[in-house]
């Protein structure tokens, strides 16, 4: 019996940790071969191939895709999951840190599928997935900077899937509600009471809890699968219900 991702190739961006490591080892289990980009390796799952590329640095990027298109044998399947976090208002971050996150965020994402779309274009099942964010159509507070680049991904996966349709590769994005992943935790640490602010994040949530990395990348691999192939400029949200759902206050 085949799978629907046997035979087919897939690159995922920062896949040594949180939604990446969870979107590489659960593409790998159903089949795929897949090649995961990092600025380092040591975290990349077993059963996928390892390449180191920062998404700041175009000629990284370049030879860091193609690497992992020679390895596989081509790409049919580009993850852009590679992203860092910011928080504070508009007031908070220096014009530095805003182009930093924008370049990591943004034109990283731009920079990784200019190196793979000569790839995908000789797929005959090629899709790309965008992990975006819940804060790219809701507000949350302390998260300006973070918010605009996710905002900014939203609207580059409906134009990339408009600009892209016709050459049979499908554009879509994810968008998780507050993670269970390394960054988050982080910021948990570096909260007064750590414990209150978990539970705080949970509450937001209407099924009371936070989204596992293992959830999103089941919605990844949904949306990179050939049996989506009427999908494409889609946004799917993994968030708990946080984007569409008013559920009253437990009693």
């Amino acid at each position: 019996m085949t799978g629907e991702f046997d035979g087919l190739a897939a690159v995922v961006t920062g896949a040594a940790s949180g939604i990446g490591l969870a979107t590489a080892r659960h593409l790998a289990g159903l089949g795929a071969r897949v090649a995961g980009l990092d600025l380092r390796t040591d975290g990349i799952p077993e059963g996928v191939a390892g390449f180191v590329a920062d998404v700041t640095d175009d000629a990284a990027v370049r030879a860091g895709v193609a690497a992992a298109a020679e390895h596989l044998g081509g790409i049919d399947i580009l993850v852009n999951n590679a992203g860092v976090g910011a928080i504070g208002t508009v007031e908070a971050n220096a014009d530095e840190e805003w182009h930093r996150v924008y370049d990591v965020n943004v034109v990283g994402l731009v920079r990784v599928t200019r190196a793979a779309l000569p790839h995908l274009r000789r797929s005959a099942h090629a899709a790309i997935v965008n992990t975006c964010s819940i804060v790219a159509h809701t507000g949350l507070p302390d998260r300006a900077l973070y918010s605009a680049t996710k905002g900014a991904v939203q609207s580059l996966t409906a134009a990339m899937a408009a600009d892209h349709v016709r050459e049979g590769i499908r554009v879509n994005c994810v968008n998780p509600g507050t993670a269970d992943t390394p960054w988050v935790r982080r910021l948990l640490d570096q909260a007064a009471d750590p414990a209150a602010e978990l539970a705080a994040l949970q509450a937001r949530q209407p099924t009371g809890r936070l989204v596992s990395a293992d959830e999103v990348a089941h919605a990844i691999a949904y949306l990179a699968s050939p049996l989506a192939s009427a999908t494409t400029g889609a946004v799917l949200s993994v968030d708990g219900g946080m984007h569409g759902l008013r559920v009253r206050p437990p009693a």
